[in-house]
């Protein structure tokens, strides 16, 4: 039976925030750092904080776990996880780059582009965009050429041995907890985790690129721009520091 959720015109506008979360048997992964970037983009949209939130409808199960957040309701909903999903995580992406037309760091002061809010539809337009041109996925780009996300992801890549990611409030975009996660495991890997603007020609020349989230875990990109990438070995070692099977 489906279940049925009363939304009001501005739910429909997209004035509202989600999360996103890997369901695990033993229960949702990395819930806190979720829940502190849905109390952030709650108040970048000037809503309330959002009340305790009840995770135990998933409990035992796994699969994907979407918190929803708006003026008139909270929503926790499970679902199977996409096979779209699966499929990135195993195989890797294709990935295209693209101008976002927006400095780095520079956006307007109404800007909700560190926030997750329900507003999708460009991230769903560009995808669709990628997939036109035979590929799964698009790196967003600055003014300037700094690399600043994809559609769904944030972008970590590993030059030498350091582990790097693109930094969230520099670039004015969503702060990536699963990004942030494997960042922080990087020591006991024997990397160095790293923060830094990177530019489109100087992430060609890493010796590997992933994308991030909470459902892939992390993709690896196997294709930038039409210019294949070899496999990294590193991709098997840390789907398995994040808890993914494969």
């Amino acid at each position: 039976m489906t279940e049925r959720i009363l939304v009001t015109p501005a739910d429909l506008l997209g004035d509202g925030v989600f999360e996103t979360l890997h369901l695990r048997e033993s229960g949702p992964w990395l819930l806190p750092e979720h829940l502190g970037r849905l109390a952030r983009s709650a108040a970048l949209l000037d809503l309330p904080p959002p009340p305790v939130v009840d995770v135990t409808a998933g409990a035992g199960r796994t699969g994907a776990m979407r918190i929803i957040y708006t003026r008139t309701l909270l929503h926790v909903g499970v679902s199977a996880i996409p096979e779209q999903v699966l499929r990135e995580r195993r195989d890797g992406v294709r990935v295209l780059s693209a101008g976002l037309g927006v400095a780095a760091g520079h956006r307007p002061p109404w800007s909700l582009s560190a926030a997750k809010s329900l507003s999708y539809a460009s991230n769903f337009a560009a995808r669709r965009w990628a997939a036109r041109h035979q590929a799964d996925d698009v790196v967003w780009v600055s003014l300037e050429g700094y690399v600043l996300e994809a559609t769904t992801a944030s972008v970590v890549w590993l030059s030498g041995d350091e582990l790097c990611t693109v930094p969230p409030a520099e670039a004015g975009i969503l702060d990536g907890i699963t990004a942030a996660h494997l960042l922080s495991l990087a020591p006991s890997a024997g990397l160095r985790p790293v923060h830094r603007m990177v530019t489109l020609p100087e992430l060609a020349t890493a010796d590997a690129i992933w994308l991030t989230s909470s459902l892939r875990g992390l993709a690896e990109v196997i294709s930038l721009d039409g210019t294949e990438r070899p496999r990294s070995p590193w991709t098997p070692r840390f789907l398995a520091m994040l808890g993914f099977s494969s």
